[in-house]
């Protein structure tokens, strides 16, 4: 009798050390693989298991974390899909996994968290007053599992508290992108929709007015969505600018814009872009179009037809393959729609494309409206045929017109 006391008050003190161990180590905010280790030491050494294999479950997908007095070829054998199941300590026979004699769950909250493979237990099966070994090592293994759940979740929160910072930050710098006021005169009026798939995104329009006489238009859309996207349009923007403070020649532009997206996006990021200048002296009005959806446009109260002259999409080759530049003279007044393709590709519910007819439908009925009622009548049009279905892209538009 006094020999069984000897041995459960020598056990207790044993666990008792473990989970002092343990739970000093989690208040030292120790990191996942430290706190493996010591589980591992404090098991081998403190309560004497022989054999564990310890498997968590991450990603959807059993990992064994910890194992010893076993070969890794046994591990590898180990069916860890069979025991999902289970909810309470089983014991193991020869035809389930032959080196263990039990397999514990370990739960939080109703949720599996982890499997342990135990064997070789016999010498301490008593237990603290009386209750099986695996009772003590369940709870211990809870413990630094619930430990290691908490940090992932603190670290899942701080990675999308950064996330959110660069986001924000993100979007302030998209915000100088757009010119911060359009032409809004009897004889020139300029309007635009912007609406970002997600918070930001890589859809691009402008107006720069480059003297007296002369301005420019453009709209641009790069691959990917998001943050990249963002900060690569911030770069395009800026580099766009500092050229036209130098030349008005498009040709010249296109082709230094197209080598610094080559090589700065290391020939994985491409943008469609449409430019076009006018000069309200000479009443010339000359454009390029980068692979772009191509504008529609009406001259001098005409037929509307789109604009397709140009090159290919800037960033995919160096140098262009060719450039042809649109140039149309004696433009008196014009009439200019340009669009992303996150328009034309909005889908119903039967996900059928919105498309470029329904596009040219609108702007031919409403060619003689304001920039600003037509933005708004297309995109009226759009949200009704979508039936509340999600964009699957950002959606810009860039509406003007221009009359002497």
């Amino acid at each position: 009798m006094g020999q069984t006391k000897t041995i459960e008050s020598n056990l207790k003190e044993l666990e008792l050390n473990a989970l002092l161990e343990v739970t000093e180590a989690i208040n030292n905010n120790l990191p996942e693989e430290s706190l493996y280790k010591i589980y591992h030491f404090t098991l081998l050494a403190n309560l004497k298991v022989k054999k564990l294999a310890l498997f968590v479950i991450t990603e959807e997908e059993w990992n064994c974390k910890v194992f010893f007095g076993v070969d890794e070829e046994v591990i590898k054998s180990i069916p860890v899909d069979q025991f999902e199941g289970e909810e309470k300590t089983k014991t193991l026979g020869d035809t389930e996994c032959e080196e263990f004699d039990h397999v514990i769950p370990v739960m939080h909250k109703s949720q599996l968290l982890a499997l342990v493979f135990v064997g070789d237990i016999a010498e301490i099966e008593g237990g603290i007053s009386g209750k099986p070994a695996t009772t003590f090592l369940e709870a211990l293994t809870n413990i630094i599992l619930v430990a290691i759940e908490n940090k992932k979740l603190a670290r899942q929160q701080l990675e999308q508290e950064a996330f959110k910072k660069e986001l924000e930050i993100a979007k302030q710098v998209q915000n100088y992108l757009f010119p911060k006021n359009l032409p809004a005169s009897d004889n020139f009026e300029v309007s635009a929709f912007y609406q970002p798939h997600h918070n930001v995104g890589g859809d691009y329009y402008d107006y720069i007015k480059i003297d007296d006489d002369k301005f420019l238009l453009c709209i641009a859309d790069v691959s990917g969505k998001g943050v990249p996207a963002a900060l690569m349009m911030s770069n395009f923007q800026a580099s766009l600018r500092t050229l036209v403070r130098q030349t008005v020649d498009l040709e010249t532009i296109v082709s230094e814009l197209n080598y610094q997206i080559k090589f700065s996006g290391n020939g994985e990021i491409f943008i469609t872009f449409f430019a076009a200048v006018y000069n309200t002296k000479t009443k010339r009005f000359k454009y390029v179009n980068c692979g772009h959806n191509p504008p529609f446009f009406r001259a001098n109260g005409g037929k509307i037809v789109d604009l397709r002259l140009g090159t290919t999409v800037l960033g995919m080759f160096a140098p262009l393959p060719f450039i042809d530049i649109g140039i149309l003279n004696d433009i008196h007044q014009f009439d200019l729609f340009c669009y992303t393709d996150g328009l034309n590709e909005a889908i119903n519910r039967a996900e059928e494309e919105f498309g470029e007819e329904k596009i040219q439908a609108t702007v031919h009925k409403f060619a003689d409206s304001t920039p600003k009622k037509l933005n708004e009548a297309m995109m009226d049009s759009v949200d009704r045929f979508r039936e509340e279905q999600e964009y699957r892209d950002d959606v810009t538009i860039l509406s003007a017109k221009y009359k002497s």
